[in-house]
């Protein structure tokens, strides 16, 4: 008659025996993957503050360029020399030019700064990771 079956955490408990695998500490294990979760939380914290940070400012352009069309449209005077409207939609061209530049220039820097900040929280718990299984591994030498 054939052995009862045996379930499958008694199978592996039974091959770790045979080849003589050291026994594992669970609540490290636990604590250690606790770290991690507790790590990419605050990543991703860092980059959803990033985000609503990149999404005032563009509130914040929108709101200016609505504001400088307002006020092109309250100077606006019919008639006038052609060379006038041309200085005048020229130094319009150049400000709402400038302002695109600057404003690339600060949405890339927030998101910058989210992304390297997240990058930071990662990096910095892979070190902490590192160095933790290498002390485990020292101890048991």
């Amino acid at each position: 008659m054939a052995d009862a079956p045996q379930n499958f955490t008694d199978m592996f408990k039974s091959l770790g025996e045979q080849l003589k695998v050291p026994a594992f500490d669970v609540s490290k294990i636990m604590e250690h993957h606790q770290k991690n979760l507790d790590a990419m939380t605050r990543s991703w914290q860092a980059v959803a503050g990033g985000a609503n940070e990149v999404a005032k400012k563009q509130r914040e352009i929108f709101e200016a360029a609505i504001k400088d069309v307002t006020a092109i449209v309250q100077e606006y005077k019919p008639g006038g020399s052609p060379q006038e409207a041309l200085a005048k939609q020229s130094e319009f061209a150049k400000k709402a030019m400038d302002a695109a530049i600057t404003n690339t220039r600060d949405i890339a820097e927030l998101v910058q700064k989210s992304s390297a900040e997240a990058f930071k929280i990662v990096q910095d718990r892979m070190k902490e990771s590192y160095d933790e299984i290498r002390s485990g591994l020292e101890k048991k030498s």
